[in-house]
């Protein structure tokens, strides 16, 4: 940090959150520099600069970590909800330090979340320039046209005014009206894979995210973290 970085960059590389949310605690008048309580993410500090949060100085970096998580039904991806329902960090098993998800998965969404102690790197992770593959399973009920949805969203779909990008699809097991999906994913938008199976008339019932770029979720048991090592060439 000898050049200079921007405050907001500093303050989640130090794990105190993700850099959009530093960004909101900076506007809220949470941080000063040097003394002087700031308003303004655009504003760039050194190793010179003091940096306080709440009126307590930055933790030292520490050595960048990754978890895999196998997220239950039932929890939302946010550290406090106002609406009191139970988070995934509520629910971590002991011994973590406090982490960031990379990403978020819906409250009824299961399966991969990957977690880290670095909320710069959280979202260096999450950028779509990355090109990683979210792959999931989900579960559908309904009458299906699968060779037009597999079409639509091989060709990109616009839902709502919101461009989805290219994805693929194929069909895991089927009775009936109840069909098991493979879907993959580069974007992540928000509740992407239900709005897009909405959109063609299907229940989605379940949905797991099995894949997060080269990570997999494999035989993890629900609720366990793994962490992987090493993580520095990410």
């Amino acid at each position: 940090m000898k050049q200079g970085e921007r405050i907001a960059k500093v303050i989640a590389h130090a794990g105190l959150c993700s850099r959009r949310e530093a960004e909101r605690w900076i506007e809220a008048g949470r941080v000063e520099v040097d003394g002087t309580i700031i308003t303004t993410p655009a504003i760039t500090v050194t190793n010179n600069n003091v940096v306080r949060v709440d009126g307590k100085p930055l933790p030292s970096v520490v050595t960048r970590r990754l978890w895999l998580y196998h997220k239950p039904r039932g929890l939302i991806t946010t550290h406090h909800d106002p609406q009191g329902r139970p988070t995934v960090f509520d629910h971590l098993p002991p011994g973590l330090p406090r982490v960031i998800s990379v990403g978020r998965l819906d409250l009824n969404t299961e399966g991969l979340l990957l977690l880290t102690n670095d909320g710069e790197f959280a979202r260096q992770m999450e950028l779509p320039a990355n090109g990683w593959v979210r792959r999931y399973r989900v579960r559908v009920f309904g009458d299906m046209n699968f060779p037009q949805l597999q079409k639509s969203l091989q060709q990109g779909i616009i839902i709502d005014g919101i461009h989805y990008a290219p994805a693929t699809i194929a069909i895991s097991s089927s009775t009936g009206h109840n069909s098991w999906l493979d879907i993959a994913i580069t974007e992540g938008k928000n509740r992407e894979v239900r709005r897009i199976l909405e959109h063609f008339g299907l229940t989605v019932n379940r949905l797991i995210r099995t894949d997060y770029g080269p990570f997999q979720l494999g035989t993890l048991a629900v609720g366990d973290v793994k962490e992987v090592t090493p993580v520095d060439k990410l």
